[in-house]
């Protein structure tokens, strides 16, 4: 030892020799040694004070202990090693150990607790595959699972590709697997994929098999299916294994017997593949034996098998056993009828052919192909159907059921064409051409034709609008070649081919002609009057064209030989001539044509212009207005006030009594009243002649609506709408009112007038800077066209002050129990007023807790004057009394509100219970050891202790006999133990509580006593156990 600088000489103590124990052995430590991972092994080791005995074998068990449990016995499990097993996970080991000498005595037991024990990651061993590799066996893939809880492990199987050797997936998700043809030579791999019930998975292992084989081919289940009578087909059919069905073979015999004799049987036909067979005519009266040989596809073969048909094969009647007809169903198509007869051999059958308007009627004979296979149909056939019926007939002359067959569709038309097409006609010009032509199939629809000219050079060209058959030769046609082209439609819109007829021409000219002539234009004075003439005859030259007026007295008064003619009013009560001669371009002249109008009538009545001034309140308007039609007479006024500007269809209908449009005058001129400022005045005139015929009405608008005067206000006043909501109004005048200018004032209590910014509105809502002021309401009139008047402010409002606080009911929170803590709850009215002033304006709460007191039968309460808070605990001495609270609010204003108030029912005892329970004492056996709680809940009774020991790693408690007091004394058996107190509260009313438990530390020897035992054997005078 080395202190500061100086090194001193090692001191030694030696104690004196120990001496031997009481021969009862004591475990001084236990340990358990290994990883607890499922599958591994553990080993308890315990350290042991044999205390003078001799050492023996001690007793070891194992015990299990899930998380919440307690621990259980492991059966068998009675060495110092164990082997963790499935069981174990999750699980907590416990390793008990007794020590126990070869005399015999036992010491106590000791306890180890380790920690959960968990699963092995998940494996699998000894893969292997059962059952043999034979098609149509069923094996099975195994293995032996470790890792825990086992979970959806995963099973594929997997067949060997013979090409490349590798395999492919054929099965998963079962561990069983059906052999299969495509298996059959080949190997087959299952692969086992360990998942545990949390879902990880392990590595994966595989077995493969042998080789597959093949199953021998054989027949089951054989059996003839059909008719069994002459010439049905039948079949026979069942199931094949090991081979291949399409390989194997069939032979059919017949026998006189019922009964299956291989050696009575007669050959039908050959060994075949083909599994059906038509029975003969031979065979009537016989039954029928199928011999079915199942064979593999490379030629091996199995056992044959023989079926019998169940009875004799039957002849037929005479029928027919299929019926068809071929062919075209078109115009001009062959039809062919075919069939197929049994029963016997034929004699002369009967054929006939029918016509249908709809499919399943009786039909219309055909007359002339009766006896006839073949029928050629023609153009009375389209649209209908056609059916054949043949009647069998036996060579000894029986006759069977006769069959019809119908034709799967309607005769369709055939395709369109024409056979012939010509142009008839002179080719004059103005002659009509005509076609003639010669159709064929089906009925003819609208057929395209096209006019074509040919110049001299062999040109052709295509006449614009010349698409009907017949065409009127033109002037443009003089000196072409006219031809025709026609594209044959059908009634159903299918066409045919082109044709183009022969040309004819060239065209020639005709001599001038007026086909036609006729007047254009109105028959009424101020209207223009011209003609409309048809030429033909060549080239048009200079055609001469004169106007005449007929006179009553039958003279002609010539006119103008201009192209048209404006009549004036001294053609009214007249009739016009106009004499046209047709001209050619050569000069030769026509015959000339006339005609003669009807009488021409005067004009109608009509307002040619309608304006009107500006207009101003209370000035008189005069419209400006412009007549036409004859003499005028006196017109109809009517003036109009809108407040719209009309224009169109809805001013000239505004007599029809259009929205927004009032009358308002009846008069030519019109005095504007207030009532037309801002609108517009439109004046509907109608035009009289003297002879009293109306026009047209003429309607005007004016172009601006009425001005008015200048905008003024008058009473403005302040009305209060509801708590802390002001509207401000006053009475307008001066046209219509705009958007006027409002604002709000604040008054303050020194007389200063301050604008309220952003209050522009007739509504105000009163805000925090408003209190203790006065409003006033600022109105400026603006005219609708923006004109503004001059600004007026009402009177001053009283103060304002925001609504009182109101407290809707007191509620208290908590119980009237002992011990528990009661609060106070404003309940603030729903209101949004009440929610904003408490929000804004509450100052404080003031509350007083009341404790009733009986005074007789009258209930009285007193104050208590410390409790002035919301919350209160309620006391023992409250116990069997009610108590009340009361609260009153004050506003920052200074206005208190009515008092609220809410009161308990009597107050109840709690439910005893024991708080900050714990045991005093210094901790040595020589001590004594006192209980301290503190108890609630009414008045205490009779409550219980009980003082027990707790050995240390142990979860036992033993009981100290006799130990019940608040105090306890303790001893040596109480060295090495923790003291353990459990107090169970109890009311005077007999009500029990929750036990509650305090603990010591683990009981020490006391000091002196300690000193005193060392010194006694440094001196070695006394002997002494340890």
């Amino acid at each position: 030892m080395i202190l500061g600088e100086i090194e001193y000489p090692p001191i030694f103590a030696i104690s004196s020799p120990v001496s031997r124990g009481n021969g009862i052995p004591k475990v001084v430590n236990v340990e358990v040694h290994g990883e607890l991972i499922e599958g591994n092994y553990i080993r308890g080791h315990a350290e042991v004070a044999w205390c003078g005995g001799t050492p023996g074998k001690g007793v070891a068990s194992w015990l299990r202990r899930r998380w919440n449990g307690s621990p259980v016995v492991i059966v068998g499990a009675e060495d110092e090693e164990y082997l963790l097993t499935l069981d174990d996970v999750d699980s907590s080991l416990v390793f008990m150990y007794t020590p126990v000498t070869e005399e015999g005595a036992k010491g106590e037991p000791q306890y180890k607790y380790t920690d959960f024990v968990k699963a092995a990651p998940p494996s699998v061993s000894n893969v292997r595959i059962i059952g043999d590799p034979v098609e149509g066996n069923v094996i099975k893939g195994i293995g032996d699972y470790f890792g825990g809880r086992e979970g959806p492990s995963k099973f594929h199987w997997l067949r060997e590709n013979r090409e490349t050797g590798d395999y492919v997936l054929a099965s998963t998700g079962t561990s069983d697997y059906t052999l299969t043809k495509e298996d059959v030579g080949r190997c087959l791999a299952f692969a086992y994929i360990p998942i545990n019930f949390e879902g990880l998975e392990g590595q994966s292992v595989s077995v493969v098999s042998n080789i597959v084989k093949h199953a021998p081919p054989k027949i089951t289940n054989l059996k003839i299916i059909g008719d069994l009578r002459e010439n049905s087909k039948v079949t026979v059919t069942g199931t094949v294994t090991g081979g291949s069905e399409a390989s194997s073979r069939v032979q059919w015999f017949k026998t006189i017997s019922s009964t299956l004799n291989e050696n009575g049987l007669e050959a039908m036909s050959a060994s075949k593949i083909a599994k059906a067979f038509r029975i003969p005519l031979g065979a009537v009266g016989y039954y029928v034996v199928a011999k079915y040989t199942p064979m593999t596809p490379d030629g091996e073969c199995g056992e044959p098998a023989y079926v019998i048909s169940e009875r004799a094969v039957e002849t037929l009647p005479p029928s027919l056993n299929f019926l068809s007809i071929t062919g075209d169903y078109i115009e001009g198509g062959i039809l062919t009828a075919s069939y197929g007869y049994i029963g016997g051999h034929e004699g002369k059958s009967l054929y006939n052919w029918y016509l249908h308007e709809v499919e399943g009627d009786h039909g219309d004979l055909i007359d002339g192909i009766t006896g006839l296979l073949q029928y050629r149909i023609g153009k009375n056939d389209i649209g209908k159907f056609i059916s054949f019926q043949c009647t069998p007939v036996r060579n000894d002359g029986i006759v069977g059921e006769p069959r019809t067959c119908m034709g799967q569709e309607r005769v369709r038309p055939g395709s369109p064409r024409l056979i012939s097409l010509q142009i008839v006609g002179s080719p004059v010009e103005g002659t009509e051409l005509n076609v003639e032509k010669k159709y064929w199939g089906g009925e003819e629809g609208d057929s395209v034709f096209q006019w074509f000219r040919t110049s001299l050079d062999g040109t052709q060209t295509e006449v614009r609008g010349a698409t009907l058959s017949s065409y009127v030769l033109s002037v443009d046609d003089i000196g072409f070649f006219l031809s025709i082209s026609c594209e044959p439609v059908r009634s159903d819109w299918a066409r045919g081919p082109i044709v183009l007829s022969e040309q004819i021409g060239p065209i020639v000219p005709g001599p001038p002609t007026c086909r036609s002539l006729e007047f254009l234009g109105s028959m009424m004075e101020g209207q223009r009057l011209s003609f409309l003439a048809s030429y033909s005859g060549g080239e048009r030259g200079d055609c001469i064209h004169e106007w005449f007026r007929l006179k009553s007295n039958a003279v002609k008064e010539k006119l103008s030989i201009d192209e048209f003619l404006d009549l004036t009013l001294e053609d009214v009560g007249r009739n016009i001539e106009v004499i046209y001669t047709p001209v050619r371009k050569d000069g030769m002249k026509g015959h000339p044509m006339s005609i003669v109008s009807d009488v021409i009538t005067p004009a109608d009545p009509m307002g040619l212009e309608l304006l009107i001034p500006d207009c101003w309140e209370s000035q008189e308007v005069v419209p400006q207005k412009t007549y036409f039609g004859g003499q005028e007479g006196v017109g109809e006024y009517i003036w109009y006030r809108t407040k719209n500007n009309l224009g169109g269809a809805a001013l000239m209908d505004i007599s029809a009594g259009a929205e927004n449009v009032f009358i308002c005058g009846r008069t030519l001129t019109y005095t504007p009243s207030l009532e037309d400022v801002g609108s517009y005045l439109a004046l509907h005139w109608l035009p009289k002649r003297a002879d009293g015929r109306c026009g047209r009405a003429l309607v005007a608008i004016s172009v601006s609506p009425v001005h008015p005067a200048l905008p003024v206000v008058s009473h403005v006043h302040v009305k209060e709408l509801s708590a802390g909501k002001y509207f401000g109004g006053g009475q307008y005048f001066g046209g219509y009112e705009g958007s006027s200018i409002f604002s709000w004032y604040r008054e303050t209590n020194d007389g200063t007038i301050v604008l309220v910014n952003g209050a522009t509105s007739r509504t105000y809502e009163v805000a925090d800077a408003d209190y203790n002021c006065r409003l006033l309401f600022g109105y400026t009139p603006v005219r609708s066209d923006s004109v503004v008047g001059e600004l007026r402010l009402s009177e001053a409002t009283s103060i304002i002050l925001p609504e009182p606080l109101k407290v809707e009911m007191l509620a208290l929170t908590g119980k009237a129990v002992e011990g528990d803590v009661l609060t106070a709850v404003e309940v603030i009215p729903e209101n949004e007023i009440q929610q904003l002033v408490w929000n804004k304006y509450k100052k404080d709460v003031q509350y007083q807790w009341f404790c009733s007191t009986n005074e007789g039968d009258r209930k009285t309460f007193e104050p208590l004057s410390s409790q002035k808070s919301c919350s209160y605990k309620v006391r023992l001495e409250d116990i069997g009394c009610c108590l009340k609270c009361q609260c009153i609010v004050t506003d920052v204003f200074g206005r208190s509100s009515e008092p609220a108030s809410t009161e308990t029912a009597p107050v109840l005892p709690g439910v005893p219970r024991i708080n900050k329970l714990e045991i005093e004492g210094r901790g040595f056996h020589t001590n004594l050891y006192a209980v301290r709680g503190t108890y609630s809940g009414g008045k205490e009774g009779k409550s219980r202790i009980q003082w027990l020991r707790s050995m240390v790693g142990s979860p036992d408690l033993i009981s100290i006999q006799g130990e019940t007091g608040r105090m306890y004394e303790a001893n040596v058996d109480d060295v090495g133990y923790r003291l353990v107190a459990i107090y169970t509260p109890v009311r005077e009313d007999g009500v029990e509580g929750q036990p509650v438990s305090a603990s010591t530390d683990p009981i020490a020897v006391e000091p002196d006593v300690h000193k005193e035992v060392k010194q006694k054997l440094d001196i070695g005078s006394v002997k002494f156990e340890v």
